[in-house]
This record gives structure tokens, sequence and C-alpha cells, in this order.
């Protein structure tokens, strides 16, 4: 769990409502289920239109990594390769196609199957960098949902307050609607605002950091496979895998 998402989740609500307490506001006030409507329906139909079904799909899915980030573990990689390195130097590649099947990542299982079945090195970085590439486009172009939802969503929280405006311009005969119309025009504001303010940009924001090191990692692993096809010594391997480690 990544407490400081929930941490900061938590402390951002906490300060509106709190700070409608502490100006004399109550706190219903700020539950207005019809603007509520307008801006999450109205945001979500916006990102659905601009984004591909399985774009959407996969994005939705990645929001848990605010809360529960992927599992790394840089350090295993770096004693796995090493462990690799000092195998293949004494009884060569070959014996490595024996942890093949125990890897439980595809992309870990075929850059050590290339480098078993002998792929030059520069071809081999050339395959996997260009793997990486594309993966990393994949997920970025995932989160970029919550990149969009938060620019259309402050778009959608004005049109919500004109439309409480409008509401209020058609009322104005009967004074006892007049109070319902206008808080749903201001509060409409506040969601937009809030939501893109609070969560869907930080969102966005997160999941490209989670990207950043699911990434780095898997550059980790290649500059180590890399450098076992090279013949390199294991300790100078590990060593310049450890630099990739912040």
């Amino acid at each position: 769990m990544d407490r400081i998402s929930v941490f900061g989740l938590v402390l951002g609500l906490a300060a509106i409502v709190g700070g409608q307490v502490l100006e004399g506001g109550h706190v219903s006030s700020l539950l207005q289920p019809t603007a509520f409507f307008i801006v999450i329906g109205g945001t979500l139909g916006a990102v659905m239109l601009q984004s591909p079904l399985r774009t959407f799909v996969d994005g939705m899915r990645m929001v848990r990594w605010v809360f529960v980030p992927p599992v790394t573990n840089p350090s295993r990689i770096i004693d796995q390769v090493a462990g690799w390195s000092q195998v293949a130097r004494k009884d060569g590649l070959l014996v490595l196609e024996n942890h093949i099947g125990s890897l439980p990542d595809p992309f870990m299982r075929k850059g050590l199957q290339l480098l078993v079945d002998g792929v030059d090195p520069v071809r081999l970085r050339e395959v996997l960098e260009v793997e990486i590439d594309a993966w990393e486009a994949k997920l970025r172009q995932s989160t970029r949902i919550w990149e969009a939802a938060g620019g259309y969503a402050p778009t959608i929280g004005i049109l919500g307050a004109v439309m409480g405006l409008i509401h209020v311009m058609e009322n104005l005969s009967d004074p006892s609607r007049l109070g319902a119309g206008i808080a749903v025009a201001f509060v409409a504001t506040i969601y937009g605002v809030g939501f893109a303010n609070l969560v869907f940009l930080p969102i966005a924001k997160k999941l490209s950091a989670q990207i950043g090191v699911l990434v780095t990692q898997r550059e980790m692993f290649v500059d180590g496979i890399v450098g076992i096809a090279n013949g390199e010594n294991p300790r100078i391997i590990a060593s310049r895998m450890q630099g990739y480690v912040v």
C-alpha cells in the first residue's frame, strides 16, 4: 500500500471540507448529486469519446497502482543476472536455458532465451529496447485518459455552473427554488476544479512515475543481459546494474 497516496487524498479532501466548516458553512452544502452527476458523467463521457476501448479499460485498471504500486525488486534482478553471468562463464550460455522456465516475467524469459540462442549483443539490445519502447508507449497512452479527465473536468464544471444559473433564471418568480439552483451552479465548479486537481491530474502523475520505475527496471535487465553476452565480469555487470537503482 502506498501510504502517501492515501494520506494525500485524505488530506486534500479534509482541507476542503475543513475550510468549509471553518468558514461557518455546512458540509451538506458541498454534497450536490446533480452537480456530481454532471461533472463526473460529462468528464467520463468525454474521455470515453477520445479513447479506444482497450486504452480506456487499461487506464481504469491502472488506477490501482496509485495505492498498490506494481511489485519491483531490482536487487533480486541484479543478483539473478550476476548469478547467470557466473554460470555462463563457467559452463557456457546453453546452461542458462534451464532457468528460462522459472522466470515469471515474459520479457525476462524472452531476453534470456535470446541470450541462450547466441544473438549478437548489439542485436540483442536493439530487440529488447524496441519491446520496451512499445510497452512503455502503451502504458503511457493508457495514463493519458487521466490527464484528459483533468483537462475536461473544470470545463464540464463550468458547464454545470451555467446550467445551474439557467435554472435560477427560469425560476426567478419562485424564490424558494433559487437557492438550490445557485448551489448546483457553484458546487459544480468546485467539483470540476477539485476532481481535476485533487484526483485526476495527481493520478496521472503518479502513474507516470510508476511507469518510469518499471521501464528503468527493464532497461537495467537489458544492460545486464547484454553484459553477459559480451562476456563481461559478473562484478562489473552487477556494479553497472546497481547504477540504475536510485
